[in-house]
Formats: C-alpha cells, structure tokens, sequence
C-alpha cells in the first residue's frame, strides 16, 4: 500500500502526463508517464521501441509490472532509423516505377518510329514501283500505236482502223469507230486490257508475232 506522500507524488505525474500529452520526445529519447491501462506492450508498439529496451534503459526486471505515474525513459533512435528506411525504400520505389515508366514509354516511342519509317518505306516503294509501272504501260502502249498507225487516227488497212488498228469486230465491242483520238485510245485500251491484260504484255505478242 501507497503512503499519502507517495500517492500525492503519482497522481502529480499523472496530472503533468495529461497536461503535456504523456510523453514528451525530443530528438533521441522519450520520456513517457505511466497511464491506467498501460503495459509495456502497449507502448513498446506505440513507440515502434522494443520492450527489452525500454525495460533495460528503465532497470525493470518484471516487463509485465509498471506502476501508473511511472516516469519511462527511452531512446527513439529506432523509430527514426525505421521512418529513415521507409523514406528511402519509398524513394527507391518512386525513382523505379519513374524509371520503368519512362523505359516504357521510350520503347513506345522507340516502336511508334520504327512502325512510322516502316510505313514511309513501303508507301514510297510502292510509288516507286507504280510510277516505275505507268511509266513502262506508256511507253508500250506508245510503242504500238507508232507501229501500227503512226500516230494517224484516219490510218486504215483492209477492216483496220484508227490508231491501234483495230478490226471492225473489235470497234463493235470497244469502240473507236470515230476520228476522235481518244475515243481510240480508250478502245485499244480496253482490247489491250481483255486480251492481253498489259500494254508491256501486247507489245511482247507485236514483237514476237508481228501483231496484237
């Protein structure tokens, strides 16, 4: 049992714990006063401080006994070494997610350009290859109307008319029975195109055969 001085004393610090909050913790220690209800478990975790070290910087031999009032003295070095990790493998954390974030995205970037020149490649390359096309067509199809008419929409052999010379069978199917040059041309287009799919392919048949 308590005397009167030393119930006077604990309930002093009782009353100085509820004004200050309890606790007062400076940069490397805390000084805590025992509440009702208190353990050491219950502020070993409050404190993120090990219960075999507040016991051993306070001489207390029975963890499981402490007195309300009880002045507690102990040091938050690990409080603050634990916050000090958690910032830094937070950092860490942030620095690499930005860090894959920004790998990614210059991948992307990296496959966005690629995809982009593939496509100038093959769209310039197929220009190349129809102007390369249209150019061989006209020359071709020039080829065989300077063999067969000279140019001369009024040239005519036998049945054979106009600039490709064409038969009056094939005008009544195509057209190109008029003097207009290209009413004529339009008709040997279209024979060229049903018989031999090309100018380039009519002009192999002219040279091979003598005619189309």
């Amino acid at each position: 049992m308590f005397n009167i001085k030393k119930t006077l004393t604990i309930a002093a610090g009782v009353a100085g714990a509820l004004a200050f909050g309890g606790a007062h913790a400076s940069a490397d220690t805390t000084d805590y006063v025992v509440q009702s209800g208190d353990t050491l478990n219950k502020i070993s975790a409050k404190y993120n401080v090990s219960v075999d070290k507040i016991a051993a910087q306070n001489n207390i031999s029975n963890v499981n006994w402490i007195v309300t009032g009880q002045h507690l003295s102990f040091a938050t070095d690990d409080t603050t070494s634990t916050q000090t990790a958690s910032t830094t493998t937070a950092a860490a954390d942030t620095s690499s997610t930005t860090q894959a974030a920004s790998t990614t995205s210059s991948t992307d970037n990296t496959a966005s350009t690629s995809t982009q020149t593939a496509s100038t490649t093959t769209a310039a390359t197929s220009s190349t290859t129809t102007s390369s096309s249209s150019s061989s067509e006209t020359a071709a199809l020039n080829a065989l109307i300077a063999r067969e008419s000279s140019g001369n929409v009024n040239a005519t052999n036998g049945q054979y008319y106009g600039l490709g010379q064409l038969s009056a069978q094939a005008r009544s199917i195509y057209g190109g029975n008029t003097a207009d040059y290209n009413d004529q041309l339009n008709a040997m287009k279209a024979y060229i195109a049903t018989g031999y799919g090309t100018a380039v392919n009519a002009l192999a048949h002219s040279n091979s055969t003598g005619w189309y």
